[in-house]
């Protein structure tokens, strides 16, 4: 495996752990200041800090343990694509029924001046997995 590669699956496993305990200051790490996140019927998520603000409103409020397997990344030049199966639970830290939703996901990611790769693009196609 490509260094470029493992750099990007390392950068996904990193994100999916910090998720799990609410550590928002890695996740901000690992994205562009430009990021954009698409998902269905919402309209789209623009900039770091839109994300870090929806992040933090759910802090607390949920548990959110995501998983998933890269079934291609192509990397051309300093932009690489990736497109993974995932599933993702939330489950409410006052109890209640986990929401689970499975599916694709489409990401760019862009290598920064310093070497390190960052998500830049998200397309998010996960439904609901009951």
């Amino acid at each position: 495996m490509l260094p470029d590669e493992q750099a990007i699956r390392e950068l996904a496993a990193t994100w999916e752990k910090a998720t799990a305990v609410d550590d928002y200051e890695t996740i901000a790490g690992l994205m562009s200041e430009d990021a954009t996140f698409l998902t269905p019927g919402n309209p789209p998520m623009r900039g770091r800090d839109a994300f870090m603000a929806a992040a933090r409103s759910m802090m607390g409020k949920v548990r959110i343990e995501a998983s998933g397997t890269f079934e291609e990344i192509q990397i051309v030049g300093d932009l690489a694509y990736a497109w993974r199966t995932m599933r993702v639970t939330a489950t409410p830290a006052g109890g209640g029924e986990p929401m689970r939703r499975a599916g694709n996901t489409l990401s760019i990611f862009r290598r920064e001046p310093d070497g390190r790769w960052v998500l830049t693009r998200d397309a998010n196609l996960l439904a609901n997995a009951e």
